[in-house]
């Protein structure tokens, strides 16, 4: 449920805002997913990485977020 919260504040919101940033789907069941979950230490999804860190799991900070993302845009 998580997760399609995020995809749909990505979609009608942050996508807009921030059409710099990229986002990616990657499932956690894929070997791709598997090493980002080992990686990181991810144990709730969405595990939120930005820039190669890891910033967040399970439910989303919008505020905390955005905040991520304008200092990211910024640093560019």
């Amino acid at each position: 449920m998580d997760c399609a919260r995020f995809k749909k504040l990505w979609v009608e919101k942050l996508s807009k805002e921030f059409s710099d940033a990229q986002f990616e789907e990657i499932s956690a069941i894929e070997p791709e997913g598997q090493e980002l979950v080992a990686r990181h230490g991810i144990m709730a999804s969405p595990g939120i990485v930005i820039n190669g860190e890891l910033f967040s799991v399970g439910p989303v900070n919008e505020k905390a977020l955005r905040e991520k993302l304008k200092r990211s845009s910024n640093n560019e």
